[in-house]
């Protein structure tokens, strides 16, 4: 029994030797097997589309840094001018401002273009031509103007009286015969409490006299800084005293009753469509000029666009539209500032 400890001891190593020989020759196999690789589940990401109202709001809002006070209004698609894409039409709006966008969606939804489409065939600015319904509308100057201004304005606007004092300064002394300048109410609301009324006193003048607006349209600029909501009505029926051509009784009626408002929303409608953001803003044959524009800057424009009819006669009131006459003695032309389509 001496030996026991000396023999479990030979017994132990044994085994040992054997388990590092076996771990060996495993290790050994493992190393000349070659490896399979481990399969792994990879999810791919889902992809997004720009057709999805949500997504699609996301990345204008990031695109143009616009934040939740921003509203964000995003149209359905609509057939485009490029094939395989459709048109969208995006826009951003708080209070009276607002930015309005066009994309073009690839059909799949992954490609996104930012931009205007143009024709070369048409006159870069037929949407905008085609949009400008002048009929109807206080105007001076010369029916079948090679020009048409188009000026969307607001009585209480300190800037559009800037602008008014500009054009009654410059433009029929300077053009008396190539340019017609046509006037459109847009208030804008929430900043100027009494524009919106003021818009319709002075409709409510134009249904009997287009003299007696102008006249108006003069006075309510030059007076604006002493007009005030409260005061409005009282100062415009003095006003109209002085006016040859209409009827007080008759103002005051057309006033009290807000029979001027359809012309109003008529006019605030189509700035709209025309995605009129800021006021003055004037068309110049169809051409956007936002702001009050410096004489000079404006005259090269109409210069340019006098030259340019002169071959191309796709604007302007020569442009092959159909001139009306005044529906009424005084009343605005019925032409629509229309480009024919080529």
């Amino acid at each position: 029994m001496a030996d026991w400890p000396r023999h479990v001891s030979r017994i132990v190593n044994r085994m040992i030797r054997i388990s590092t020989v076996f771990l060996a020759a495993v290790f050994a196999t493992a190393a000349a097997t070659p490896s399979k690789p481990t399969k792994t589940t990879e999810t791919a990401p889902v992809a997004r589309s720009a057709f999805d109202k949500a997504t699609f709001e996301a990345y204008v809002r990031h695109l143009f840094v616009w934040p939740e006070q921003i509203k964000v209004d995003i149209s359905d698609p609509e057939p485009a001018p490029l094939p395989g894409y459709s048109a969208v039409k995006v826009r951003g709006s708080m209070g009276d401002r607002s930015q309005e966008e066009t994309f073009y969606i690839s059909k799949d939804g992954q490609n996104i273009i930012r931009g205007a489409v143009y024709n070369v065939n048409q006159n870069p600015f037929k949407p905008e031509l085609d949009k400008l319904n002048t009929g109807l509308q206080p105007s001076e100057g010369t029916p079948g103007a090679p020009v048409v201004l188009v000026e969307f304005s607001d009585f209480e606007c300190p800037y559009c009286r800037q602008e008014a004092k500009i054009l009654e300064d410059n433009l029929l002394k300077s053009y008396p015969t190539q340019v017609r300048l046509y006037f459109l109410d847009f208030p804008l609301d929430s900043l100027h409490p009494w524009a919106h009324a003021a818009a319709r006193v002075g409709r409510c003048i134009f249904h009997q006299s287009q003299a007696g607006f102008w006249a108006w349209h003069d006075w309510i600029f030059e007076h604006q800084q002493e007009v005030t909501a409260e005061n409005l009505r009282a100062k415009a029926l003095e006003f109209a005293k002085t006016l040859q051509g209409v009827d007080v009784a008759q103002l005051t009626k057309c006033i009290d009753a807000q029979e001027s408002e359809p012309d109003v929303q008529r006019t605030i409608a189509e700035g709209n469509a025309l995605n009129v953001n800021q006021t003055p803003t004037i068309f110049v044959n169809g051409r956007r000029i936002p702001g009050v524009l410096d004489w000079n800057v404006l005259k090269s424009v109409i210069d340019y666009e006098i030259g340019y009819q002169k071959t191309a006669k796709n604007a302007g009131e020569d442009c092959g539209c159909n001139l009306g006459l005044p529906a009424t003695a005084g009343a605005a032309s019925n032409s629509s500032l229309t480009a024919p389509a080529k």
